[in-house]
């Protein structure tokens, strides 16, 4: 026997479900840098995400993946290491719109500035202290900042430069997860002095506001991807 509260219910899920339902007309979120029309289907090799297995031929493997338990290597320049868990390591994460990261910190370690394009991301301390923050956008550019312990979570909103730094004495281990199968990540210094080919220093020396040295400088360093 159906009772009020089971109809009042199911009316509150089916209002719900209406107001969550694409309503209205927009274009997908893109999986990748661009996708280029073409007009020769022939000669398409890239769609917005990836092409489809064969129901029939898929396994348990696709949606399976090991070595999370392994640290990264975090001899680098900035002593840090990202191990992504994208669509690119699980093919079953194809149209499921999340990922998994897990970064480790030497003492000192950070993961410097950076951007996720495609998502937004929810990262968890397991081990460590880590000083963490996100910047607004203009006009703004507001610094939110936490120093994070075992336990604790902390937000960065989808687009926004963020980063995390491991002010503590000991090695640090944080895993985050991203809102896209494929969230891209935009290191700011790596893109902006070490893009190929280089940005005219006029460009540079006219942003930054610093003489032309400074950035010969830094556009001959080297610049490391921790992930």
């Amino acid at each position: 026997m159906v009772t009020k509260m089971g109809i009042h219910l199911f009316v509150t899920i089916a209002i719900m479900a209406l107001a969550l339902s694409p309503s209205y007309a927009s274009d997908p979120s893109p999986l990748q840098d661009f996708c280029v029309d073409l007009n020769d289907s022939k000669s398409a090799v890239f769609v917005n995400g990836k092409f489809c297995k064969d129901p029939m031929l898929v396994t348990a493997n696709d949606f399976f993946r090991s070595g999370l338990n392994i640290p990264g290597n975090t001899s680098n320049q900035v002593g840090s290491s990202v191990t992504q868990v994208n669509v690119a390591q699980i093919p079953g994460l194809n149209t499921l719109g999340v990922s998994l990261a897990r970064i480790d910190f030497a003492p000192n370690g950070l993961n410097p500035p950076h951007t996720h394009p495609r998502a937004t991301e929810i990262l968890v301390v397991l081990e460590g202290t880590l000083y963490v923050g996100f910047v607004t956008s203009n006009t703004d550019n507001r610094l939110f900042t936490k120093v994070l312990n075992p336990g604790d979570i902390f937000v960065f909103p989808v687009g926004l430069i963020h980063f995390q730094f491991n002010v503590g004495k000991t090695e640090a281990i944080a895993f985050a997860a991203l809102s896209s199968q494929n969230p891209g990540v935009i290191t700011i210094a790596n893109a902006v002095f070490g893009s190929k080919p280089p940005i005219s220093p006029d460009v540079l020396t006219k942003a930054f506001q610093v003489d032309n040295k400074v950035i010969d400088y830094l556009q001959a360093q080297f610049w490391m991807d921790n992930n």
